[in-house]
């Protein structure tokens, strides 16, 4: 048994931790830079607390979904406004830019130097600035990963920046910011978290540490997620999808994902689609098509063990077979009212480059088999 895990270097969970947040940025930094989504007034009451502990802060809103030129925008920003951390407080897209904004104060140069795919893949050499998560939806678990999604208009992809020094010194996650969340919000984010509960799970790398991880979260988002889009002021239901959101972060920053993620890139690279509705789109054909070329091409395989094993965690069946847990996950897209990839103008003219660009991804590496772009193509075809 071999394995690594990387994590930040302080986890607080629970209700009301929010006010762990200025006493530990006192510690780190006299001036924050607060990432927040478009809507700064949800950060007031952390704005207050920063205020009484004599942390001075200037604001940086993302409106939507990093791309590159914002990230340097932060860093301007950061660097004119005299800051010596960063905080982030908001959904996935406010914790990357937070943490690419953060590492990029301290290591000389731009994004694309750094960035994956589509820039020059440097290693980013020393640590960032200190850097806090606040993460307010349950989905991503950006919070506790090493690595930043941006945006490259220019070359209509998503690439990451990734590096141990991206994790955050402190990640708090208070379900109660959650609590508001609307419906089709919690729907997408919360299928999002489950994706990164399973593929983790079945992945060519996944080990014994990250399984502990994942099995507990998708036995809580099975039960919790359709609470949550039911009742946003379910507390319990919160809780737990706040949890499996964490364990989430935790299991992919460790064991890598697959195929629905492989495409997640490349699509919300071209398109102005959700990240975490396209996974939410694509999880359930993504696990029946791998489970179909498993039992076609390497029916002895331990993943298809581990496939039956979220299919009984997630139905609560303890005979369901790996279908059933496909079909489990595509009644659940169902019922949370998630549309398909040709609600946001992807059509079969578009599934050939789509096909061709996820097989690169870094997030397909980890898939548990092979596929053949056949394979590929059929999948993208159901979620359409």
């Amino acid at each position: 048994m071999r394995f690594e895990l990387a994590a930040p270097a302080r986890i607080v969970f629970g209700a009301g931790s929010l006010v762990e947040v200025a006493p530990a940025a006192k510690q780190m930094g006299r001036r924050a830079l607060l990432v927040t989504g478009r809507s700064p007034q949800r950060a007031a009451r952390l704005m207050d607390d920063l205020d009484a502990a004599d942390v001075g802060h200037a604001h940086f809103a993302v409106e939507g979904e990093p791309t590159v030129d914002l990230v340097r925008r932060g860093v301007r920003t950061a660097i004119e406004c005299g800051c010596d951390l960063v905080i982030a407080f908001g959904g996935g897209s406010v914790m990357d830019a937070g943490k690419a904004i953060a590492v990029l104060l301290t290591n000389s140069g731009e994004p694309l130097d750094y960035l994956e795919v589509v820039g020059k893949g440097q290693i980013l050499k020393g640590p960032g600035a200190p850097f806090i998560a606040i993460p307010t939806t349950a989905g991503t678990g950006a919070e506790v990963t090493r690595n930043a999604v941006l945006a490259s208009p220019e070359h209509k992809v998503k690439a990451s920046l990734r590096s141990p020094h991206m994790l955050a010194r402190l990640a708090v996650v208070d379900p109660e910011l959650t609590f508001d969340l609307p419906p089709a919000v919690t729907a997408s984010t919360g299928l999002d978290a489950l994706t990164q509960l399973v593929e983790p799970y079945v992945s060519s790398r996944a080990n014994a540490m990250v399984d502990l991880f994942a099995v507990e979260g998708m036995r809580r988002a099975a039960r919790a997620l359709p609470r949550a889009f039911e009742d946003g002021r379910d507390q319990a239901a919160r809780t737990d999808m706040a949890f499996a959101s964490l364990l989430g972060g935790l299991s992919l920053a460790n064991a890598g994902l697959g195929a629905a993620h492989g495409f997640a890139a490349p699509v919300g690279g071209m398109f102005p689609a959700p990240h975490g509705a396209v996974c939410a789109a694509l999880l359930p054909h993504v696990m029946a098509v791998n489970i179909r070329a498993l039992r076609a091409r390497a029916p002895e395989s331990h993943t298809l063990r581990r496939y039956e094993e979220v299919a009984r965690l997630l139905t609560g069946n303890p005979a369901a077979t790996p279908e059933d847990g496909a079909r489990w996950v595509d009644d659940l897209r169902r019922r949370l009212q998630i549309p398909q990839l040709g609600r946001y103008g992807i059509t079969s003219r578009d599934v050939a480059v789509l096909v061709a660009n996820a097989a690169q991804a870094s997030s397909m590496k980890a898939n548990p088999i092979t596929l053949t772009t056949g394979e590929l193509t059929e999948i993208l075809t159901l979620a359409l």
